[in-house]
């Protein structure tokens, strides 16, 4: 299957410069995107991922929004809860800056955000994850919440291809360079063919869409829709699909949503796959976000990209009653998720 005229091969030019060249490479649309904090706070997102539920805190002066902060009021079974809606990687309060010293920049925020904390729902749990820029959470903490870490990591938007590819693990670029001698990497036609590829896949392995197969498949169709993301494909040489990645971003960040792949396919295509989506997001002058890793498995996998690991802030607030309840099922039975926290 010819290869796509927007990507170049990276296993016959390796000899040469080991790298696809930046320039053959079509860039993102950031300029698609609006000024909110990241494409997770856009309302349309939001609408999708909540099914039209969620709800805004919002601070005002001289009848301009200074501060908002979204969040998804529902039920779990017994418990009224605010979590993070699906697919959807962080949230957290967005705060109009404003000039001065620092002390009177600190005093600004810590009075935006008491204010937002004021009105968000007093329920048996809240949990939110920060985007990475937004660096303290201490207005949270002087309100009684629990105040975590979650990693992720980042390559910086300022970095060159060649410098992210001489900070790739030897073994990985190895990986890399096999893949791309065995497969062809291409846009996917259509959100549908996407989303079928990744429902099949599931079935094979007997296991169900974590993130509700119909929220997934509106988001695909939506941020492909909107050019703020794109479905990538790796295909063997009979043309057929092998493996599938799904990037979303915003104007300072391009982010690695979903995955999928064949049991099959070759040990490379997913790093095949992003290491394409690198350079494309280098090429726009976009920090590349791995997206956090929720297994030791996933994090030594992007570790050997030689990414930078970023730190994302986690407030959380739990009743006494699900608290308890949350201890006991723990005990009964421990989870096997990893959640790296301080």
């Amino acid at each position: 299957m010819k290869r796509d005229n927007n990507f170049a091969s990276l296993g016959k030019r390796a000899k040469t410069c080991e790298i696809i060249s930046p320039t053959t490479i079509a860039p993102f649309s950031p300029q698609s995107a609006s000024a909110a904090l990241s494409i997770f706070h856009e309302p349309w997102w939001l609408d999708i991922a909540t099914q039209g539920s969620w709800k805004l805190a919002t601070v005002n002066r001289n009848k301009q929004i200074i501060g908002e902060m979204p969040y998804t009021p529902t039920r779990l079974r017994l418990w009224r809860v605010a979590h993070l809606p699906p697919l959807t990687r962080t949230l957290g309060p967005v705060i109009k800056p404003v000039m001065g010293s620092i002390a009177s920049q600190r005093h600004h925020r810590l009075d935006v955000t008491a204010k937002l904390i004021e009105q968000l729902p007093d329920c048996d749990s809240f949990f939110q994850v920060f985007d990475p820029r937004i660096d303290d959470a201490i207005a949270f903490a002087l309100k009684g919440y629990s105040v975590s870490a979650r990693y992720t990591f980042q390559i910086d938007a300022n970095c060159s291809t060649d410098e992210a590819w001489a900070n790739l693990d030897t073994k990985t670029r190895n990986v890399i360079r096999s893949a791309d001698r065995n497969l062809t990497i291409a846009p996917i036609a259509t959100p549908g063919e996407f989303t079928r590829f990744y429902e099949a896949n599931l079935a094979s392995r007997s296991r169900t869409n974590a993130y509700s197969s119909e929220i997934m498949r509106q988001l695909v169709k939506d941020f492909v829709e909107r050019k703020s993301g794109t479905l990538l494909g790796a295909y063997g040489t009979s043309g057929r699909l092998v493996a599938a990645i799904g990037l979303v971003w915003d104007r300072h960040a391009a982010y690695y949503l979903l995955s999928s792949r064949v049991q099959d396919a070759h040990c490379g295509s997913i790093s095949l796959l992003l290491w394409t989506g690198i350079q494309r997001a280098l090429a726009s002058k976009l920090t590349f976000d791995f997206d956090g890793f929720a297994s030791p498995s996933t994090f030594h996998f992007l570790s050997a990209f030689g990414a930078t690991l970023r730190q994302r802030l986690a407030v959380e607030r739990l009743g006494t009653g699900y608290s308890l309840a949350r201890a006991l099922k723990r005990r009964i039975a421990p989870s096997t998720e990893f959640i790296p926290t301080l």
